[in-house]
């Protein structure tokens, strides 16, 4: 069997046989004839001496006798009177040709067992023919096709005892033959090297001396050998008694590893949680400090300002004074409702009173002021009540008079006790309270108070006095003070005065 491009130099490749492939390199096989294959057959080869190598390297040591087939020679020379194929056999085409390598002596060695198959009485050379002598085997005869094709099948089984015998699949070409055959005589060196290794060994230790013990030594090396090996066991059980506690111990460590590591990621959940409510906390700990910050600011801002100097505004329009915008006083050139009057009394008695009231009981506040909005009243140290309201009659307007002049009298007790209360704080006499008009009586300045008989621009200038005093006496007050506006720190600030 050769590669099919090996045809092309002896002749053409008969369609009808069936193609068959190296189980090593994949190469395409073909059948064919005895004088073609001699004629190719290098002369080593065929004097066996080769052949027989390479069986050797492959099967054996056996001879390469009869341990390949070849198939009797079909008629090659008639083209159009093709044998019938086997059914088994593929559709015939032309196989490319392999340039690569060479092709000589491209032929399928098989084991002696598998080539002894084919032995026949007639067959005594080197091969084995399938065609019985004498039969012409170009004949297309019926006889001759199932020779055959009962070849080709037991060249099939050839190949399959071949494979399971040599543990190497069948068929192979002779350079991979080769190749295999290398590799086979570098294992057997191997082998054969180990066999020299184990036959030194053993030669060796048949060459030492052997010590035979007596029966004593022999008892007493027996007794120690069982006494090492009572040790032994018991030091097995002690160590697997350890290993079974030590088994149990490590369950329960699991257990408790299980539990910590759950009792740790609650730990962290929480953890996480009250990180969260913290931040929370701190965040709105943070606006609330952002706003008490805000609101400290505020209330230094509004302890720099007093309530009192916003809520009366004391001023003048012309000759005539005003409080908050209120005109107290007229002339005869200029005409001022009652009203208007009355509003600014009632804001000057409201002033008055305040500030006189934050100092009670300290203060002796003999006179009593009323502030009843438009209606003020005053009532002086005998408890007699009178009207600091108008309208009045110009020549006589005794009891309104009287209500001017003790208001005025009031002023007047509250200047000297501002001036008292900063002797005892130690304020220098140049810091000291100091009316700007000099009150005698009914008379600011040089100028009375009383309407009564009195000319409108006298009585208006004393009534600008007055309110240039009471607005000294209003600056003086918010720089000795702190003075908070509503009635129940006014109280407790008197219950606080009364107590100490």
């Amino acid at each position: 069997m050769k590669p099919p491009a090996a045809a092309g130099k002896g002749g053409a490749v008969d369609p009808s046989l069936p193609r068959f492939r190296c189980q090593e390199c994949r190469r395409a096989l073909v059948v064919v004839g005895v004088d073609s294959y001699a004629d190719r057959l290098p002369a080593h080869a065929a004097s066996g001496n080769h052949a027989s190598s390479v069986q050797g390297s492959v099967m054996g040591a056996s001879r390469m006798e009869n341990s390949y087939v070849v198939l009797s020679r079909q008629n090659r020379s008639q083209g159009p009177r093709i044998p019938p194929r086997p059914p088994s056999a593929a559709a015939p085409h032309t196989e490319p040709s392999q340039p690569t390598r060479a092709i000589e002596g491209s032929y399928i060695v098989l084991p002696p067992p598998a080539a002894s198959i084919y032995k026949t009485p007639a067959s005594e050379g080197g091969g084995a023919q399938l065609t019985p002598p004498g039969v012409n085997s170009s004949s297309p005869s019926p006889g001759n096709n199932s020779g055959f094709h009962s070849s080709v099948t037991v060249l099939k089984r050839a190949f399959e005892i071949a494979s399971s015998q040599t543990q190497v699949e069948q068929p192979l070409c002779l350079e991979c033959m080769r190749v295999l055959s290398d590799k086979m005589d570098k294992e057997i060196e191997d082998v054969n090297a180990d066999i020299k290794a184990y036959e030194a060994s053993l030669q060796r230790l048949e060459q030492e001396p052997y010590n035979i013990l007596s029966e004593t030594d022999f008892q007493k090396e027996k007794q120690k050998i069982e006494e090492e090996e009572k040790k032994l066991k018991a030091a097995i059980e002690e160590a697997e008694k350890l290993y079974s506690e030590v088994t149990s111990e490590m369950k329960d460590l699991e257990i408790k590893s299980k539990q910590f590591e759950e009792l740790e990621e609650r730990y962290w959940h929480e953890f996480n949680s009250f990180q969260f409510q913290l931040k929370s906390h701190q965040e709105e700990r943070d606006a609330v400090f952002a706003k008490i910050e805000v609101s400290q600011v505020h209330l230094e801002l509004l302890k720099r300002t007093n309530v009192l100097n916003d809520a009366f505004y004391i001023s003048h329009d012309g000759v005539i004074g005003t409080i908050n915008n209120f005109r107290l006083g007229r002339l005869s050139n200029v005409e001022v409702e009652w009203d208007e009057i009355n509003a600014a009394w009632g804001q000057a008695a409201l002033l008055l009173h305040t500030m006189a009231q934050y100092f009670t009981p300290k203060f002796q506040y003999r006179i009593k002021i009323h502030p009843m909005g438009s209606y003020p009243r005053v009532t002086d140290i005998h408890n007699n009540t009178y009207e600091l309201f108008g309208p009045v009659n110009l020549f006589w307007s005794t009891r309104f008079d009287k209500a001017m002049t003790w208001f005025l009298t009031c002023l007047q007790e509250f200047a000297e006790f501002a001036v008292s209360l900063d002797k005892e704080n130690n304020v220098p006499s140049e810091k000291s309270l100091k009316l700007p008009y000099k009150i005698d009586g009914d008379k600011v300045g040089s100028h009375t108070i009383v309407l009564s008989f009195n000319k409108n621009e006298n009585w208006t200038k004393a009534l600008k006095y007055m309110l240039c005093n009471l607005k000294w006496v209003l600056y003086w007050f918010i720089g000795n003070t702190s003075f908070a506006p509503p009635s129940g720190p006014v109280r407790a600030q008197s219950l606080k005065n009364k107590s100490s």
